[in-house]
């Protein structure tokens, strides 16, 4: 079974981090989201404290979405909103797809690469981090104590990362090593997104515009590929926004899965910082 993790009462929301990632990527707006609904935390396989990706014949994404299935099951949701970053926004759509999501917000999903040289480029910088990831982790502790050393480590996926906390910072540097044979199987097959979300299932989709794992062009083929959705932009986010801008990530999740949220008044509350309306 995943891990997972469980706050917050309303309607049930479950949270999918990307590829590297484990689901506490999602702390920063947990809070917010927990005032409104039950939201469900998830490592997804072979990430955080998850076991490893089951064995099978089928692309490891496919894989990915019957263990998620399995987890809806034994928890009991049917059809719960789902929210994803990344590889984490991909798989929301997969199971809309299905039938298996009332709603989904997928922040920067991956898939949205239309050709061979932007897919290579992707694989390309995980790689070149994994390697450099492996050198460093021998002085991984010390170094992420240091703001430099968190900026010199995560700048590729938080415009901030000087903001996280040594100890966070520590553990998704341990999550990416520990994803390594995951990344290998998913760098392996070059999928794009190709399948059919239901126009009836409320779909948001918000790319964050400082983001280089997935660079911002690629919205444009997500506008292309799914019409009916709501194509927000992210400003000033990295490719992990929820750790960049908390609020308007969480306000985003909120108005993707509910119309009251779409009149929240265009400020932040007390101690939020790079905040607003998004439109």
């Amino acid at each position: 079974m995943l891990a997972h993790e469980r706050m917050g009462a309303g309607e049930p929301l479950v949270l999918l981090h990307g590829i590297t990632h484990r689901r506490q990527a999602w702390l920063p707006v947990a809070d917010h989201l927990a005032e409104h609904r039950e939201i469900f935390l998830v490592d997804l396989p072979g990430h955080g404290e998850s076991p490893g990706l089951r064995a099978g014949t089928e692309p490891p994404g496919d894989r990915m979405v019957a263990d998620l299935l399995d987890l809806f099951d034994h928890l009991g949701l049917d059809r719960p909103h789902v929210a994803g970053n990344s590889l984490g926004g991909r798989l929301a759509l997969e199971l809309a797809a299905r039938g298996a999501a009332r709603s989904v917000t997928a922040l920067s999903p991956a898939g949205f690469w239309r050709t061979g040289a932007e897919f290579r480029y992707t694989v390309a910088l995980f790689r070149t981090v994994m390697a450099l990831a492996g050198v460093l982790d021998p002085y991984a502790a010390p170094l992420l104590r240091t703001r430099a050393g968190r900026a010199a480590l995560f700048f590729w996926i938080n415009s901030h990362p000087t903001w996280a906390a040594p100890e966070a910072a520590l553990g998704d540097f341990r999550g990416l090593l520990r994803a390594r044979p995951e990344v290998g199987e998913f760098f392996a097959e070059n999928a794009p997104f190709n399948a059919e979300v239901p126009p009836e299932v409320p779909v948001t989709i918000a790319w964050a515009t400082r983001d280089i794992v997935l660079p911002v062009h690629q919205a444009k083929t997500a506008r292309a590929l799914l019409p009916h959705a709501e194509h927000v932009l992210l400003p000033g986010c990295g490719h992990v926004p929820m750790g960049d801008d908390p609020y308007r990530v969480a306000m985003t999740i909120l108005r993707g899965s509910h119309s009251q949220f779409s009149r929240m008044p265009d400020t932040s509350p007390p101690g939020t910082v790079n905040v607003g309306h998004v439109r």
